[in-house]
């Protein structure tokens, strides 16, 4: 049943990561008519159903009871304001992180976006040694040089990414590539800050979850208003919204909840083998279906270093049993 568990894990991780970017990616380049959807406006509508989902795993964990349901969440949130207003700040930097993803997606290929947003474990690596006290082995930091030479690889401008970037004029590499890393740094921070939280505290990660879809309904709609107020009381809230974006919507919204979900039954090498399917097929599917990205020998090998950087630093070698003399 374990075994079963394990790769039914790996399945939903390498589907929900894959999807997700490649819908992403493939919705904000489609040419329709009419305006485009406001990715502030994506980001406020993920967060109210991830609370929305969250409210419904703690009512099954409170036995599909109402007034139990009640029960928790006054006295898990309402009563315990200084817990909740802990969330406020990984919520504010995921809600940041939220946008430039779309931001990255709108100027990047789906594969080089993969394989740079990469680049989280060594910020992850970095502030976990920094907040957390953490101390990495040898293999660990051995695997974040690897893992920067090969993303340095991937990001090598070649020739077939200047035709690229003539035909999209609208998007801008160096724009998705700084927003990839601005990325890579507040998941890094706010990742391990929500870690911290976690371990401080005994409340459950889906009352967690609702505490930071709350501040994050409040930072994005702050968001929507500064940057795309005009345009939402022009268009209206839901401007340019189709099938599509819902699945995209739909796919960020339930992403954190899969993954912590997946967490319980895949260990560290079970991740690495997701992370590397999921490059692996971002690459073929951006190559043979979206038609917006050429592979070059470079790519794949900086895309061969970052999986291999993955699993390396998952990598927990067994210590070696004492010998003992006859």
């Amino acid at each position: 049943m374990s075994a079963n568990l394990k790769y039914l894990s790996l399945g939903i991780l390498v589907f929900q990561t894959t999807s997700l970017v490649l819908t992403m990616r493939y919705s904000r380049t489609l040419k329709e008519e009419g305006p485009r959807y406001l990715s502030s406006t994506a980001v406020v509508v993920a967060e109210l159903l991830k609370i929305m989902a969250c409210v419904l795993l703690v009512y099954k964990d409170s036995k599909c009871s109402l007034r139990a349901l009640n029960r928790v969440l006054r006295d898990e949130i309402l009563n315990k304001p200084m817990e909740t207003l802990k969330l406020a700040i990984p919520s504010g930097i995921y809600t940041l992180q939220n946008n430039l993803l779309y931001v990255a997606l709108s100027n990047l290929d789906a594969a080089t976006y993969q394989v740079t947003y990469q680049l989280k474990i060594l910020t992850t690596a970095l502030f976990s040694v920094s907040m957390l006290s953490k101390k990495l082995g040898v293999y660990q930091w051995l695997s974040l040089v690897i893992l920067m030479t090969g993303v340095a690889f991937v990001q090598w401008p070649s020739d077939s990414q200047e035709e690229d970037s003539k035909d999209l004029s609208a998007s801008s590499p160096f724009v998705g590539l700084m927003a990839v890393l601005v990325a890579c740094f507040s998941s890094g921070f706010a990742g391990v800050y929500f870690e911290k939280i976690l371990k401080e505290t005994k409340q459950s990660v889906w009352i967690r979850n609702i505490q930071l879809g709350f501040f994050g309904s409040v930072f994005g709609l702050m968001g929507v208003y500064i940057y795309d107020g005009e345009l939402v009381s022009k268009n209206g809230f839901f401007q340019g919204y189709n099938r599509l974006t819902w699945i995209v919507v739909v796919l960020q919204a339930l992403g954190g909840l899969v993954i912590a979900a997946v967490i319980k039954y895949a260990d560290n090498i079970l991740k690495g083998f997701a992370t590397s399917l999921s490059i692996i097929l971002s690459t073929l599917i951006s190559y043979f279906w979206l038609q917006d990205f050429v592979p070059t020998s470079v790519f794949f090998l900086g895309a061969i270093l970052v999986i291999a950087a993955t699993f390396l630093y998952g990598y927990n070698p067994k210590p070696a049993g004492n010998l003992t003399k006859a």
